[in-house]
């Protein structure tokens, strides 16, 4: 079954919505290495272990109301067991709270044809509003590289332009010591995928154990950025964007290298492959 341009274009995907509360958010904020210092009060904040500070972690907008993997659905035409994520990007618009009841919808903002043998790109949008009031909170951005659906006849652009770093050492440099176990325990942000949790089926996939979520080499990222250029102050967080390009088996340390003007990429320091390139982070106005 071939993709149908204009079916894809205009899938309905159905609205999410989910409560959710301090457990979450400290979950997730434990998730992505935050808490590794038990003695550092502006990280502790994210993890809910201080009463009377709690916060919420910025990439956690990534996985709430997630719509699930609705391009496995069969009258979508893609062939779910070749697609991976190519990249991924988030603008807050508000300081996410630590508890509440939120509504999202995702929708396909653009499919690009690379040709036959070349894949597909497909770009999707999910806005996060405040389930009471209505107010946007967060738009999360999707690339999804669909490597066997190429060749349909769809437009061949236009395709997301990269952004370049610059050719000069980073101003800063953060490092996130994952935890063998990281996987484990990022799955209970509702991503169950066993690729990441079973070696066999890790194995079946070419890779010699279980890889990280994606998303959570993401958080990781976002974390350094929530350090470095916000001081911890989630209030002052905007926008990421970058690209994934290699994978990451829990237990290996990410750098992730930032320059002054927001440019970022994440390097896998025991492999010295870049994990997350051509990265851009913004900051947001004071409210």
């Amino acid at each position: 079954m071939a993709i149908d341009y204009d079916h894809l274009m205009s899938f309905d995907i159905p609205e999410v919505r989910q409560s959710y509360g301090l457990a979450d958010v400290a979950l997730f904020g434990l998730s992505v290495g935050l808490g590794q210092d038990p003695m550092d009060m502006r990280a502790l904040a994210y993890v809910g272990a201080l009463d009377d500070d709690r916060r919420a972690m910025p990439a956690i907008a990534n996985i709430l109301c997630h719509p699930g993997f609705w391009l496995a659905r069969p009258e979508t035409g893609v062939d779910a067991l070749k697609l991976v994520h190519g990249e991924q990007g988030m603008t807050l618009h508000q300081t996410l709270p630590v508890e509440g009841t939120l509504v999202a919808k995702t929708r396909v903002t653009g499919i690009v044809d690379k040709g036959e043998g070349r894949g597909a790109l497909l770009y999707s949008e999910k806005e996060i509003r405040d389930a009471g009031t209505g107010a946007l909170l967060a738009t999360c951005r999707n690339t999804t590289f669909l490597r066997g659906d190429g060749g349909f006849g769809g437009p061949s652009g236009p395709v997301k332009t990269p952004h370049s770093l610059p050719e000069r050492a980073p101003d800063h440099v953060f490092d996130t010591p994952t935890r063998p176990e990281q996987a484990l325990y990022y799955r209970l942000n509702a991503d169950p995928n066993p690729l990441h949790l079973d070696p066999r089926i890790a194995r079946q996939a070419g890779f010699e154990r279980p890889i990280l979520h994606g998303l959570c080499t993401f958080g990781c990222a976002a974390h350094a950025l929530l350090a470095v250029m916000c001081d911890y102050d989630a209030g002052r967080f905007g926008a990421m964007d970058g690209r994934f390009t290699a994978f990451v088996y829990p237990g290996e340390t990410l750098r992730t290298e930032i320059w002054n003007d927001g440019s970022f990429r994440t390097r896998i320091l025991e492999r010295d492959k870049i994990a997350i390139g051509n990265g851009l982070f913004k900051r947001r106005e004071a409210q």
